[in-house]
């Protein structure tokens, strides 16, 4: 996407990274901004766009979405390398506070959040707590790239947060919406989820960029070997990734531009949630991780991971059970709007705040064998 999209390393403390940032990047919130009015202004002036969007889609989600989507994760996943992906699996404690914080306090906070401060507008609430389920796959890449979290890192914990969703969101779903409501006294919502739907929409985006970017790595480095495959090719490929997180915002505010502009105070109300939502979980998380001595790369990993959420999958679920003019499925909408600035402000904040974590172990030096010469 850049350089720091790109391939280098995060900087040393006396090189301030915000100063290394290209001139894409360091005007990324700008192009966001500038995505989002436009989505939102054709969302409002181009009759039927929104039909003709929707008129064909992969996992629920509209092609033209879905195709930036993967344009999006392709280039990140390409960068991230494979053989090195032991050295986070056997990092237990870093797995461990990402399984907690993701599946755990991600969804109890959101379900707080939710009912603490919507607990007049109970289609709004359930829309929420449905966000809160589905953890991120997708743009939590572009936002630990940028952060210059570790990549291999965030591929994994990507990975694991598939998984889980595949395996625990209907339970989860049917845990917070009737089982845990039912024990405080609350009001209950039924949410009848497919397991394969979501394990469709996991392996379209998350499946099909993961083996291209792992595909592209093993034969790049076998015809050309790593130095040209990371210092020649990558830089390439990396613009496309900001082009396809552009594209695919103009889409989603194009697709619910009109709901989004008709509903201004409905929207400030899940807003605020939200916005609550995504500092907490980011603070939260960055803190423990300082607090357990995590470096700086793995704890941006799991700070992201944990803070994002998939909006794709909420959206889905929420127009696929509860219809596509409900309550529900215009706070999976308002997600996007809310997460995309937040998470691009965060990324500022994380590069600020890392000189307060200690840098990441430098590499053993190589002894030279006394013998080799001989």
């Amino acid at each position: 996407m850049s350089d720091t999209v790109g391939e280098t390393a995060p900087a040393a403390a006396t090189d301030p990274v915000l100063q290394r940032l290209s001139t894409l990047d360091r005007f990324l919130p700008v192009w966001i901004g500038v995505a989002m009015a436009v989505g939102l202004l054709l969302g409002r002036t181009v009759d039927g766009l929104d039909d003709a969007l929707a008129a064909v889609e992969v996992g629920s989600v509209s092609l033209p979405i879905a195709i930036g989507l993967l344009v999006m994760m392709y280039p990140v996943l390409a960068k991230v390398r494979y053989d090195e992906l032991g050295h986070v699996t056997s990092d237990r404690r870093m797995l461990g506070a990402s399984i907690l914080l993701n599946w755990v306090v991600g969804p109890a906070l959101m379900f707080a959040l939710a009912w603490l401060l919507l607990p007049d507008l109970p289609d709004y609430r359930t829309g929420l707590i449905i966000v809160g389920l589905a953890r991120c796959i997708a743009m939590v890449l572009i936002w630990n790239d940028l952060a210059c979290g570790d990549r291999e890192a965030a591929a994994i914990l990507v990975a694991i947060n598939a998984v889980f969703q595949i395996l625990a969101f209907a339970f989860l779903g049917y845990f917070y919406l009737q089982v845990l409501p039912g024990w405080l006294g609350l009001e209950q919502t039924a949410l009848d989820v497919s397991v394969w739907g979501i394990a469709k929409s996991v392996l379209v985006f998350l499946g099909i960029p993961l083996l291209a970017g792992f595909l592209t790595r093993t034969l790049g480095e076998r015809a050309k070997g790593r130095e040209w495959y990371e210092s020649t090719f990558l830089p390439r490929i990396g613009p496309a990734a900001l082009y396809g997180l552009l594209f695919t915002i103009v889409l989603l505010f194009a697709l619910q531009g009109d709901t989004i502009t008709s509903q201004p105070l409905d929207v400030a109300r899940i807003a605020v949630p939200l916005l609550a939502y995504f500092v907490l979980m980011w603070g939260g998380s960055m803190l423990l991780t300082h607090l357990l001595g995590f470096d700086y790369p793995r704890a941006t990993a799991v700070s992201f991971t944990a803070a994002g959420n998939n909006f794709e999958l909420a959206i889905a679920v929420a127009i696929g059970v509860f219809g596509v003019t409900s309550g529900q499925a215009l706070a999976g909408v308002v997600g996007p709007l809310i997460e995309v600035p937040a998470l691009v402000a965060l990324v500022y904040v994380s590069l600020w705040a890392r000189r307060f974590f200690r840098d990441p172990p430098s590499p053993a030096p190589t002894v030279p064998d006394p013998g080799a010469t001989r």
